[in-house]
């Protein structure tokens, strides 16, 4: 029967309306769970195939989103993308993902590329050396935009993103239970709420237990590669704190490199934790303590809000979660 199934022998079959089908496909809020799973068991039994073409013509849609990542080799970001594309294949779109390489103008000019009618809505994560908001405000009024994992404070949209502080702060705290006092952080994403949120939370543990904060433990991230190596190594033998505290995973293997190289053992000289999505963090050696953001459901939950955005459903901001990070104690950070 394949390639004479439409949309009028469904509804005939399940003695139903063609509007009412045609929503059940397009997984329309206006139509029971219960009918739509009856029309979506049908469709796939008789082979039935849409007509993409012709949909979006009459629906003026283009059935494609954009995805607008720092970078895609980052582990958080292609699981992130993974989720997206689940959610994204189930309403049959395409996805377009674009990297900025953590450059705001390159981002910028993505985005206004896309306000062209190329896509349908937008998911960004933002890249770090973004300072101007006044772009992305502008952004939100002309297309659906969903922010995810890095956002801006001050913009008015949903946003995807998981408990930085606690995360942050119970980090501190797992260290400070384990015997650190002179626990230093690599900072970044400074610009962003994402690593205000997580600064604070490291400095919040600190003043619960009576331990000072010192501008002097903290090493902000650079974009060279060996600039970052080099700092760490400067902090680590000028301050000599007994952990450091990584707010991202590209600064992790760094401070590996650099106790290897000064002869210091992890973690009896130096505790470590990071926050990572690395997938052969246990496999280190040590293994590496990381704070692990849940990657695959916030792209799972930014697309779904993207959709219900789209399907002109109302967003009540209460059901916009913030998701739970784990902490996953290893090794590196002295078991405890």
């Amino acid at each position: 029967m394949k390639g004479n199934v439409t949309v009028k022998t469904l509804a005939q079959e399940l003695n139903i309306s063609i509007a009412t089908v045609s929503k059940a496909l397009n997984d329309s809020h206006e139509i029971s769970q219960e009918t739509k799973q009856k029309v979506w068991d049908l469709a796939k039994k008789l082979k039935y195939e849409r007509n993409p073409s012709a949909s979006n013509l009459r629906s003026n849609k283009t059935k494609t989103i954009a995805v607008i990542v720092p970078e895609i080799a980052n582990n958080f970001f292609s699981l992130a993308i993974n989720g997206i594309e689940e959610i994204a294949r189930k309403r049959d779109y395409h996805v377009l993902i674009y990297q900025t390489h953590e450059n705001s103008e390159i981002e910028i000019a993505f985005t206004d590329s896309l306000l062209s009618g190329r896509v349908d809505g937008i998911l960004i994560s933002v890249a770090s050396s973004t300072v101007n908001s006044e772009h992305f405000r502008e952004l939100v009024k002309r297309i659906p935009v969903v922010f995810f994992d890095r956002t801006i404070e001050d913009i008015d949209a949903v946003k995807i993103t998981t408990d930085d502080y606690e995360s942050a702060y119970s980090a501190t705290e797992h260290l400070i239970e384990n015997g650190c006092k002179k626990i230093a952080y690599l900072c970044a994403l400074n610009n962003l709420t994402t690593g205000k949120k997580r600064l604070s939370g490291y400095q919040d543990a600190l003043k619960a237990h009576d331990l000072d904060f010192h501008d002097h433990l903290i090493v902000n991230y650079d974009n060279n590669i060996d600039t970052n190596y080099e700092n760490i190594r400067n902090l680590i033998t000028t301050q000599k704190p007994d952990a450091i505290i990584s707010s991202i995973e590209e600064l992790a293997l760094p401070c590996y490199y650099v106790c290897r190289s000064l002869n210091l053992t992890i973690p009896k000289d130096l505790k470590i934790i990071s926050f990572s999505n690395l997938g052969t963090a246990p496999l280190l050696n040590p293994s590496l303590t990381t704070i692990t953001q849940p990657a695959f459901e916030i792209g799972r939950e930014a697309a779904g809000f993207l959709f219900k955005i789209l399907d002109n459903k109302p967003i009540d901001r209460d059901e916009i979660p913030i998701l739970k990070s784990v902490l996953i104690k290893r090794e590196s950070s002295g078991i405890c």
